[in-house]
């Protein structure tokens, strides 16, 4: 049976992409001296967002995730992601492409935007297929349930994701309804971006 652990070394914004996605860079040991074929790798991450301190202006921010009630927070969904690793002998390095959207409504959205500094605390759990070569052949077997790694990244690497992909703005889920209407206003107005029909309706002003 294959002796894996995973650590993860680094996450760094991934450039010119699809959409906002951070590059986790994890290292693969295999610890009982046997040369895997491939590793159909399977990643959930979760926020555990009761392992690092809030500032005052950050609390009240968070009032709206986590409530006033006794207890830490409780863990936030971020990601499932999977990938398939090369063979390798002892360790190996590979990367996940995780996507990492800017939607307010979404919890971990809400999470990364209310924090203005220190990390997030993360932790991985890894699941999936091992591929070995045994004596009578190809051998496969399930990565265990327990496998994991922690990772505290830096609110300076999300924001610079963002700030990346959409400079100087943020996005909000609306009902379609909503939407329609503020076209209906636009229009009436002659109001050019939608921003700018959601500042006229703010101030109360009419252009």
């Amino acid at each position: 049976m294959a002796d894996l652990s995973f650590d993860c070394l680094d996450v760094s914004p991934q450039r010119y992409a699809a959409a906002p996605t951070l590059l986790f860079r994890l290292r693969i040991a295999e610890r009982g001296g046997e040369r895997l074929h491939a590793l159909a790798l399977r990643c959930q991450i979760r926020i555990d967002p009761g392992a690092r301190r809030y500032d005052p202006a950050e609390s009240r921010a968070l009032t709206h995730l986590f409530g006033t009630g006794p207890g830490p927070p409780h863990p936030i969904q971020f990601a499932t992601v999977s990938t398939v690793v090369p063979g390798f002998a002892r360790s190996t390095e590979t990367e996940l492409a995780v996507p990492c959207g800017y939607d307010l409504e979404v919890a971990s959205g809400r999470y990364f935007g209310s924090l203005r500094d220190g990390v997030i605390p993360l932790r991985l759990m890894f699941s999936g297929t091992v591929f070995g070569i045994g004596p009578n052949g190809l051998r496969v077997e399930q990565v265990p349930w327990h496998l994991e790694a922690g990772y505290r990244l830096p609110v300076a690497t999300w924001r610079e994701l963002i700030d990346m992909y959409f400079p100087g703005e943020a996005w909000l889920r609306l009902d379609r309804r909503t939407v329609d209407a503020l076209a209906r206003y636009r229009l009436e107005r002659a109001i050019p971006t939608t921003d700018a029909a959601i500042t006229s309706l703010l101030s109360g002003a009419t252009p």
